[in-house]
């Protein structure tokens, strides 16, 4: 009699427990009014916005208290109109067009040479003993040092420009590659050669999926570094030859002492490059790590 009231108390706690579950799995409520795409959306732009004008207003007050002169320190409309001015003379979007172009060329070719790159550092001990620390050390390199070298062996020409870029993406990509591999449970690979994924087919198969999320990291500063490094090498390595990117544009504006379109230089700089990550890399990390269940899927 004893044991069967034990065995009927064990079975009410594990109904209990299957309810309790099921619970925490269904929505606490009925779904608030007015949720939905529409609202995520505000949610999601509000907040930078209210920064973006907080930024604005304390710019346009610090102008006002004339901590600098105009001629130095033009306002936010100032800054505007020189924009508008760009966009008259129709020469803002070849000038935007012209640097997106030279990143994602030089991004793209930094990722074929970092990938095998990363894959082979992170694999073989011995050359990653010797080559990993080049590799941090020159992730922590400024990029900008490598302008005047590439000027002189490749001249006032795109090479230049291309061989910056390289070497300030590759180090930032093989280093979030090599990361990521370093993160993956020695479980997955042993599971891989236990159903035939040895050699390429296991790197294939299983640890290429399996470091994504770090690869994708990589990826992300990658382009940071790639966008930063163009701007460096445009803002040093000036040419008419080059044609006319936003390095170009921001330095020829700093020659005629145009401040504000210096500013205006420097926003569109800072706009393209977050634009970007925003737009490509944010929701591609996103989506991985949503398909992973390391994300929430609303």
């Amino acid at each position: 009699m004893a044991g069967t009231d034990t065995k009927a108390a064990e079975t009410g706690d594990l109904a209990a427990l299957e309810a309790g579950l099921d619970a925490l799995e269904r929505p606490a409520g009925p779904p608030r009014r007015g949720a939905g795409p529409a609202r995520a959306l505000l949610s999601a732009v509000l907040p930078p916005l209210l920064a973006v004008g907080l930024l604005l207003g304390a710019w346009q007050l610090i102008c006002m208290a004339e901590v600098k002169p105009r001629y130095l320190l033009p306002g936010p409309l100032d800054v505007w109109r020189a924009l508008v001015d760009q966009w008259y003379e129709g020469t803002i979007l070849g000038v935007i067009w012209e640097s997106v172009s030279r990143g994602a060329l030089g991004f793209a070719v930094a990722t074929l040479v970092a990938t095998p790159l990363g894959l082979l550092v992170g694999r073989v001990t011995p050359v990653r003993m010797a080559v990993g620390p080049i590799l941090s050390g020159l992730q922590s390199l400024p990029s900008v040092a490598w302008v005047p070298a590439a000027v002189v062996w490749f001249g006032l020409t795109d090479a230049t420009i291309y061989a910056v870029v390289l070497l300030g993406a590759v180090p930032s990509i093989a280093n979030g590659l090599i990361s990521g591999m370093d993160h993956v449970p020695p479980i997955y690979l042993r599971a891989g050669r236990t159903m035939g994924a040895t050699g390429l087919a296991g790197v294939r198969h299983v640890l290429l999926p399996a470091a994504i999320p770090g690869y994708l990291a990589g990826l992300k500063q990658g382009w940071a570094f790639s966008w930063r490094s163009l701007m460096a090498a445009e803002l040093i390595a000036s040419s008419p030859d080059l044609g006319m990117g936003l390095g170009q544009l921001l330095e020829n504006a700093r020659v005629n002492q145009d401040m504000s379109l210096v500013l205006a230089s420097i926003l569109l700089v800072l706009v393209v490059g977050v634009g970007i990550e925003l737009l490509v890399f944010a929701p591609l990390q996103r989506r991985v790590l949503r398909g992973r269940g390391l994300m929430d899927g609303k």
